[in-house]
Protein backbone atom coordinates (compact mmCIF):
# COMPACT_ATOMS: atom_id res chain seq x y z
CA UNK A 1 0.00 0.00 0.00
CA UNK A 2 1.21 3.01 -1.44
CA UNK A 3 0.29 6.81 0.34
CA UNK A 4 0.72 9.42 -2.36
CA UNK A 5 1.56 13.18 -0.76
CA UNK A 6 -0.14 16.16 -2.15
CA UNK A 7 3.31 18.25 -3.22
CA UNK A 8 3.34 21.41 -1.38
CA UNK A 9 2.12 24.05 -2.41
CA UNK A 10 3.89 28.02 -2.61
CA UNK A 11 1.89 30.48 -0.15
CA UNK A 12 0.29 32.80 -3.05
CA UNK A 13 -0.49 35.85 -1.17
CA UNK A 14 -2.59 37.03 -4.00
CA UNK A 15 -4.88 34.06 -3.97
CA UNK A 16 -4.67 32.75 -0.16
CA UNK A 17 -4.96 37.24 0.88
CA UNK A 18 -2.19 37.70 3.55
CA UNK A 19 -1.14 36.05 6.80
CA UNK A 20 -2.85 37.24 9.78
CA UNK A 21 -1.11 38.01 12.69
CA UNK A 22 -2.73 38.98 16.08
CA UNK A 23 -0.96 40.47 19.23
CA UNK A 24 -1.44 39.28 22.48
CA UNK A 25 -0.97 41.64 25.41
CA UNK A 26 0.13 39.45 28.64
CA UNK A 27 0.82 40.49 32.03
CA UNK A 28 3.61 39.39 33.97
CA UNK A 29 2.98 39.69 37.80
CA UNK A 30 2.33 41.51 40.10
CA UNK A 31 3.79 38.73 41.83
CA UNK A 32 6.07 36.66 39.40
CA UNK A 33 8.99 35.12 41.05
CA UNK A 34 11.55 36.46 38.35
CA UNK A 35 10.15 40.15 39.27
CA UNK A 36 11.54 40.30 42.63
CA UNK A 37 9.70 42.62 44.40
CA UNK A 38 5.91 43.85 43.42
CA UNK A 39 6.54 44.57 39.66
CA UNK A 40 4.19 44.22 36.56
CA UNK A 41 5.29 43.58 33.13
CA UNK A 42 3.19 44.42 30.46
CA UNK A 43 3.80 42.50 27.82
CA UNK A 44 2.91 42.90 23.85
CA UNK A 45 3.71 39.22 21.97
CA UNK A 46 3.24 38.38 18.41
CA UNK A 47 3.41 34.22 18.77
CA UNK A 48 6.78 34.09 21.53
CA UNK A 49 8.29 37.30 20.36
CA UNK A 50 7.97 40.47 22.63
CA UNK A 51 7.20 43.36 20.45
CA UNK A 52 6.57 45.82 23.47
CA UNK A 53 7.19 45.54 26.94
CA UNK A 54 6.78 48.31 29.73
CA UNK A 55 7.40 48.10 33.28
CA UNK A 56 4.48 49.07 35.57
CA UNK A 57 5.42 50.07 39.02
CA UNK A 58 3.80 52.20 42.09
CA UNK A 59 2.83 49.14 44.16
CA UNK A 60 5.43 49.02 46.75
CA UNK A 61 5.10 53.20 46.76
CA UNK A 62 6.12 54.58 50.50
CA UNK A 63 6.09 58.10 50.25
CA UNK A 64 10.30 58.03 51.59
CA UNK A 65 11.49 61.33 50.60
CA UNK A 66 8.19 63.55 51.85
CA UNK A 67 8.51 60.92 54.74
CA UNK A 68 11.89 62.22 55.30
CA UNK A 69 11.30 66.18 55.48
CA UNK A 70 9.25 65.76 58.48
CA UNK A 71 12.34 64.01 60.62
CA UNK A 72 15.12 65.71 61.74
CA UNK A 73 18.27 64.60 60.14
CA UNK A 74 18.90 62.01 62.64
CA UNK A 75 15.51 60.36 62.69
CA UNK A 76 15.19 60.36 58.45
CA UNK A 77 18.25 58.21 58.55
CA UNK A 78 16.50 54.88 59.06
CA UNK A 79 14.13 55.15 55.89
CA UNK A 80 16.98 55.11 53.73
CA UNK A 81 17.48 51.49 54.81
CA UNK A 82 14.06 50.54 53.63
CA UNK A 83 14.37 51.98 49.90
CA UNK A 84 17.77 49.20 48.84
CA UNK A 85 16.82 46.64 51.36
CA UNK A 86 19.76 44.65 49.87
CA UNK A 87 21.98 46.91 50.50
CA UNK A 88 21.37 49.58 53.66
CA UNK A 89 24.57 50.32 54.58
CA UNK A 90 25.18 51.75 51.16
CA UNK A 91 22.41 53.90 51.64
CA UNK A 92 23.33 54.74 54.90
CA UNK A 93 26.92 55.78 53.57
CA UNK A 94 25.31 57.95 50.56
CA UNK A 95 22.94 60.16 53.07
CA UNK A 96 25.15 60.69 56.44
CA UNK A 97 28.20 61.99 53.48
CA UNK A 98 25.65 64.16 52.62
CA UNK A 99 24.28 65.41 55.77
CA UNK A 100 28.36 65.84 56.60
CA UNK A 101 29.00 68.42 53.97
CA UNK A 102 26.40 70.39 54.83
CA UNK A 103 27.60 70.87 58.66
CA UNK A 104 31.06 70.60 57.57
CA UNK A 105 31.94 67.87 59.50
CA UNK A 106 35.54 65.55 58.74
CA UNK A 107 35.21 62.48 59.66
CA UNK A 108 38.35 60.34 61.40
CA UNK A 109 39.98 58.21 59.40
CA UNK A 110 39.59 55.11 61.33
CA UNK A 111 35.55 55.93 60.56
CA UNK A 112 36.50 55.65 57.09
CA UNK A 113 38.05 52.87 56.73
CA UNK A 114 35.39 51.26 58.81
CA UNK A 115 32.55 52.25 56.78
CA UNK A 116 34.25 51.25 53.45
CA UNK A 117 35.01 48.07 55.46
CA UNK A 118 31.44 47.53 55.77
CA UNK A 119 29.95 49.19 52.34
CA UNK A 120 32.01 46.67 50.37
CA UNK A 121 30.97 43.55 52.79
CA UNK A 122 27.69 45.07 51.79
CA UNK A 123 27.98 44.85 48.25
CA UNK A 124 29.17 41.15 48.91
CA UNK A 125 25.41 40.82 50.26
CA UNK A 126 23.61 42.13 47.95
CA UNK A 127 25.37 40.46 44.95
CA UNK A 128 24.97 36.96 46.49
CA UNK A 129 21.54 37.47 46.60
CA UNK A 130 21.34 38.38 42.59
CA UNK A 131 23.35 35.86 42.24
CA UNK A 132 21.56 33.50 43.94
CA UNK A 133 18.18 34.34 42.53
CA UNK A 134 19.02 35.11 38.84
CA UNK A 135 20.48 31.63 38.64
CA UNK A 136 17.47 30.17 40.33
CA UNK A 137 15.08 31.53 37.62
CA UNK A 138 16.84 30.30 34.81
CA UNK A 139 16.96 26.93 36.82
CA UNK A 140 20.58 26.55 38.28
CA UNK A 141 19.79 25.37 42.32
CA UNK A 142 22.50 24.61 43.86
CA UNK A 143 24.23 28.19 43.44
CA UNK A 144 21.01 29.72 45.03
CA UNK A 145 21.71 27.77 47.67
CA UNK A 146 25.94 28.34 47.98
CA UNK A 147 24.84 31.97 47.48
CA UNK A 148 22.66 32.34 50.60
CA UNK A 149 25.14 30.18 52.55
CA UNK A 150 27.79 32.49 52.62
CA UNK A 151 25.28 35.64 52.87
CA UNK A 152 24.07 34.09 55.99
CA UNK A 153 27.40 34.69 57.65
CA UNK A 154 27.87 38.43 56.22
CA UNK A 155 24.30 39.13 57.63
CA UNK A 156 25.10 37.37 61.28
CA UNK A 157 28.05 39.93 61.28
CA UNK A 158 26.16 42.45 60.40
CA UNK A 159 23.66 41.35 62.81
CA UNK A 160 26.16 41.35 65.92
CA UNK A 161 27.59 45.13 64.55
CA UNK A 162 24.02 46.60 64.57
CA UNK A 163 21.78 44.43 66.74
CA UNK A 164 20.07 44.05 63.04
CA UNK A 165 20.26 41.17 59.93
CA UNK A 166 18.66 43.63 56.96
CA UNK A 167 17.59 47.26 58.27
CA UNK A 168 21.10 47.57 59.76
CA UNK A 169 20.61 51.58 60.38
CA UNK A 170 24.53 51.46 61.53
CA UNK A 171 26.33 54.88 59.93
CA UNK A 172 25.65 58.25 62.09
CA UNK A 173 26.29 61.68 60.63
CA UNK A 174 29.76 61.78 62.49
CA UNK A 175 30.27 58.48 62.85
CA UNK A 176 29.16 55.05 63.05
CA UNK A 177 26.43 54.04 66.06
CA UNK A 178 28.88 52.35 68.22
CA UNK A 179 32.31 50.23 68.47
CA UNK A 180 32.29 46.93 66.63
CA UNK A 181 32.04 44.46 68.92
CA UNK A 182 35.29 42.67 70.11
CA UNK A 183 35.24 39.37 67.43
CA UNK A 184 34.32 41.94 64.28
CA UNK A 185 37.87 42.46 63.00
CA UNK A 186 38.91 38.25 62.84
CA UNK A 187 34.85 37.48 61.91
CA UNK A 188 35.59 39.68 58.76
CA UNK A 189 38.97 38.25 58.25
CA UNK A 190 37.66 34.23 58.35
CA UNK A 191 35.16 35.69 55.72
CA UNK A 192 37.04 37.00 53.68
CA UNK A 193 39.92 34.92 53.32
CA UNK A 194 37.52 32.12 52.65
CA UNK A 195 35.47 33.87 50.07
CA UNK A 196 37.39 33.45 46.83
CA UNK A 197 36.98 29.79 46.77
CA UNK A 198 33.34 30.25 47.17
CA UNK A 199 33.03 32.64 43.85
CA UNK A 200 35.25 29.83 42.33
CA UNK A 201 32.51 27.46 42.96
CA UNK A 202 29.93 29.49 41.79
CA UNK A 203 32.04 29.99 38.64
CA UNK A 204 32.63 26.40 38.38
CA UNK A 205 28.82 25.66 38.21
CA UNK A 206 27.91 28.56 35.97
CA UNK A 207 30.36 30.14 33.81
CA UNK A 208 31.68 26.96 31.29
CA UNK A 209 28.19 25.68 31.63
CA UNK A 210 26.75 24.98 28.22
CA UNK A 211 23.10 25.02 29.14
CA UNK A 212 24.18 28.36 31.02
CA UNK A 213 26.02 29.88 28.43
CA UNK A 214 23.67 29.43 25.88
CA UNK A 215 20.82 30.87 27.94
CA UNK A 216 22.34 34.15 28.43
CA UNK A 217 25.05 34.97 25.89
CA UNK A 218 23.81 36.69 22.84
CA UNK A 219 20.33 37.30 25.20
CA UNK A 220 19.14 40.78 25.72
CA UNK A 221 22.24 43.05 24.62
CA UNK A 222 22.23 46.79 25.05
CA UNK A 223 24.72 49.18 23.47
CA UNK A 224 26.80 51.59 25.39
CA UNK A 225 25.02 54.63 23.44
CA UNK A 226 21.74 53.51 24.39
CA UNK A 227 22.75 52.93 28.15
CA UNK A 228 23.87 56.30 28.36
CA UNK A 229 20.95 57.82 26.79
CA UNK A 230 18.48 56.08 29.17
CA UNK A 231 20.64 57.24 32.19
CA UNK A 232 21.89 53.66 33.16
CA UNK A 233 24.84 53.19 35.84
CA UNK A 234 26.65 50.24 37.73
CA UNK A 235 27.42 46.87 36.34
CA UNK A 236 24.56 46.85 33.35
CA UNK A 237 26.79 50.18 31.90
CA UNK A 238 30.05 49.07 32.91
CA UNK A 239 28.49 45.41 30.90
CA UNK A 240 28.16 47.32 27.33
CA UNK A 241 32.39 48.20 27.69
CA UNK A 242 32.18 51.25 30.03
CA UNK A 243 34.83 51.96 32.87
CA UNK A 244 32.83 54.24 35.25
CA UNK A 245 32.47 53.15 38.41
CA UNK A 246 32.06 56.46 41.15
CA UNK A 247 34.72 54.49 43.56
CA UNK A 248 37.69 55.05 40.66
CA UNK A 249 35.73 58.44 38.86
CA UNK A 250 34.57 60.67 41.57
CA UNK A 251 36.35 58.76 45.02
CA UNK A 252 34.37 59.30 48.23
CA UNK A 253 34.88 58.47 51.95
CA UNK A 254 38.84 57.33 51.61
CA UNK A 255 38.54 55.14 48.14
CA UNK A 256 41.42 56.79 46.57
CA UNK A 257 44.10 54.64 49.34
CA UNK A 258 42.66 51.72 47.87
CA UNK A 259 43.85 49.65 45.05
CA UNK A 260 41.08 47.84 42.78
CA UNK A 261 40.20 47.45 39.48
CA UNK A 262 36.71 48.10 37.49
CA UNK A 263 35.63 45.44 35.14
CA UNK A 264 33.97 45.40 32.01
CA UNK A 265 32.33 43.66 29.67
CA UNK A 266 31.80 43.68 25.46
CA UNK A 267 28.45 43.14 24.28
CA UNK A 268 25.93 44.15 26.87
CA UNK A 269 24.35 40.48 27.51
CA UNK A 270 22.77 38.87 30.10
CA UNK A 271 26.13 36.79 30.41
CA UNK A 272 28.72 40.24 30.41
CA UNK A 273 26.46 41.32 33.50
CA UNK A 274 26.57 38.38 35.21
CA UNK A 275 30.54 38.28 34.46
CA UNK A 276 31.11 41.62 35.74
CA UNK A 277 29.35 41.32 39.00
CA UNK A 278 31.05 38.01 39.49
CA UNK A 279 34.46 40.04 38.95
CA UNK A 280 32.98 42.74 41.32
CA UNK A 281 33.22 40.47 44.24
CA UNK A 282 36.29 39.48 43.81
CA UNK A 283 37.18 43.18 43.82
CA UNK A 284 35.17 44.04 46.73
CA UNK A 285 36.97 41.02 48.40
CA UNK A 286 40.52 42.81 47.66
CA UNK A 287 39.00 46.02 49.28
CA UNK A 288 37.44 45.05 52.06
CA UNK A 289 40.85 43.42 53.04
CA UNK A 290 42.83 46.01 52.49
CA UNK A 291 40.37 47.77 54.59
CA UNK A 292 40.90 45.12 57.57
CA UNK A 293 44.46 44.86 57.04
CA UNK A 294 45.10 48.76 57.19
CA UNK A 295 42.69 49.83 59.96
CA UNK A 296 43.51 52.91 61.74
CA UNK A 297 43.91 53.57 65.35
CA UNK A 298 42.27 56.39 67.00
CA UNK A 299 38.38 57.52 67.88
CA UNK A 300 35.45 56.60 65.62
CA UNK A 301 33.09 59.28 66.44
CA UNK A 302 34.17 63.33 65.13
CA UNK A 303 34.32 65.68 67.43
CA UNK A 304 31.20 67.55 66.85
CA UNK A 305 29.07 68.39 70.54
CA UNK A 306 26.03 69.39 69.59
CA UNK A 307 26.04 66.69 66.70
CA UNK A 308 27.36 64.10 67.76
CA UNK A 309 26.59 62.53 70.98
CA UNK A 310 29.36 62.12 73.38
CA UNK A 311 29.99 58.50 74.46
CA UNK A 312 27.88 56.78 77.07
CA UNK A 313 30.79 56.07 79.51
CA UNK A 314 30.47 60.44 79.89
CA UNK A 315 26.68 60.91 80.16
CA UNK A 316 26.96 59.73 84.02
CA UNK A 317 29.25 62.48 85.34
CA UNK A 318 28.97 65.38 82.77
CA UNK A 319 25.86 67.34 82.78
CA UNK A 320 26.62 69.31 79.80
CA UNK A 321 27.23 66.26 77.34
CA UNK A 322 24.09 64.62 78.85
CA UNK A 323 21.99 67.79 77.89
CA UNK A 324 23.46 67.60 74.55
CA UNK A 325 22.35 63.99 74.25
CA UNK A 326 18.97 64.72 75.10
CA UNK A 327 18.58 67.67 72.57
CA UNK A 328 20.43 65.43 70.29
CA UNK A 329 17.80 62.83 70.08
CA UNK A 330 14.73 64.48 70.73
CA UNK A 331 14.66 68.00 69.05
CA UNK A 332 17.61 67.74 66.28
CA UNK A 333 20.20 69.89 65.57
CA UNK A 334 20.47 73.08 63.05
CA UNK A 335 21.83 72.30 59.64
CA UNK A 336 23.31 75.50 58.15
CA UNK A 337 21.33 76.50 55.10
CA UNK A 338 22.42 75.35 51.63
CA UNK A 339 22.08 72.50 49.26
CA UNK A 340 24.16 69.49 48.36
CA UNK A 341 24.41 66.14 46.09
CA UNK A 342 26.09 63.39 46.98
CA UNK A 343 26.69 60.57 45.26
CA UNK A 344 28.11 56.73 45.46
CA UNK A 345 28.83 53.82 43.93
CA UNK A 346 26.27 51.39 45.25
CA UNK A 347 25.68 47.39 43.82
CA UNK A 348 23.28 48.56 41.57
CA UNK A 349 24.94 51.90 40.18
CA UNK A 350 24.77 55.60 40.83
CA UNK A 351 22.78 56.66 44.19
CA UNK A 352 22.78 60.14 44.98
CA UNK A 353 21.20 62.08 47.13
CA UNK A 354 20.09 65.95 46.48
CA UNK A 355 19.23 67.23 49.99
CA UNK A 356 18.13 71.02 50.98
CA UNK A 357 18.54 72.64 54.14
CA UNK A 358 16.63 75.73 55.09
CA UNK A 359 19.07 75.82 58.28
CA UNK A 360 16.40 74.02 60.45
CA UNK A 361 16.70 70.57 62.10
CA UNK A 362 14.90 68.86 59.11
CA UNK A 363 15.69 68.64 55.42
CA UNK A 364 13.44 71.02 53.76
CA UNK A 365 14.08 68.96 50.42
CA UNK A 366 15.08 65.25 49.79
CA UNK A 367 15.32 63.72 46.85
CA UNK A 368 17.40 60.46 45.68
CA UNK A 369 18.08 59.18 42.54
CA UNK A 370 18.23 55.57 42.81
CA UNK A 371 20.15 53.55 40.20
CA UNK A 372 17.28 50.35 40.23
CA UNK A 373 14.79 53.43 38.39
CA UNK A 374 17.01 54.21 36.05
CA UNK A 375 18.50 50.95 35.14
CA UNK A 376 14.42 49.40 34.97
CA UNK A 377 14.26 51.95 31.93
CA UNK A 378 16.35 49.71 29.94
CA UNK A 379 13.54 46.51 30.01
CA UNK A 380 11.78 47.92 27.16
CA UNK A 381 15.05 48.18 25.23
CA UNK A 382 16.99 45.00 25.69
CA UNK A 383 13.94 42.64 26.06
CA UNK A 384 12.81 43.99 22.27
CA UNK A 385 12.17 41.39 19.61
CA UNK A 386 13.30 38.56 21.80
CA UNK A 387 11.44 35.30 22.84
CA UNK A 388 9.12 35.76 26.06
CA UNK A 389 11.26 33.12 27.61
CA UNK A 390 14.10 35.67 27.70
CA UNK A 391 12.24 38.00 29.25
CA UNK A 392 12.60 36.34 32.60
CA UNK A 393 16.82 36.33 32.26
CA UNK A 394 16.45 40.23 31.39
CA UNK A 395 15.05 41.27 34.32
CA UNK A 396 16.75 38.87 36.81
CA UNK A 397 20.36 40.64 34.74
CA UNK A 398 19.38 44.67 35.73
CA UNK A 399 19.01 43.49 39.65
CA UNK A 400 16.63 45.76 40.54
CA UNK A 401 15.28 46.52 43.76
CA UNK A 402 11.62 47.56 44.21
CA UNK A 403 11.95 49.51 47.34
CA UNK A 404 14.23 51.65 45.53
CA UNK A 405 12.37 52.37 42.82
CA UNK A 406 8.90 52.86 44.87
CA UNK A 407 10.46 55.42 47.43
Amino acid sequence: MSIELEEEQDYNEETLGPIGTERMTLNMGPQHPSTHGVLRVSLELEGETVKSCKPVIGYLHTGIEKNMEVKTFNKALPMTDRMDYLAPMSNNLGYVLAVEKLLGIEITRRCSYLRVLLVELTRLNSHLVWLGTHALDLGAMTVFLYCFREREKLLKIFEKVSGVRMMTSYFRVGGVAREPYPEFYSDCEVFLKDFISRVNDYEELLTNNPIFRRRTEGTCPITKEKAFALGITGPILRACGVSYDIRKKEPYSCYQEFDFNIPIGKNGDVFDRYSVRISEMRESQKIATQALEGMPEGPLMSNAPKVVPAPKEQLSHDMEALIHHFKIFTEGYDVPAGEVYQVIESPRGELGYFIISDGGTKPYKVKVRAPSFANLHSLSEITSECLIGDVVAAIGSIDIVLGEIDR
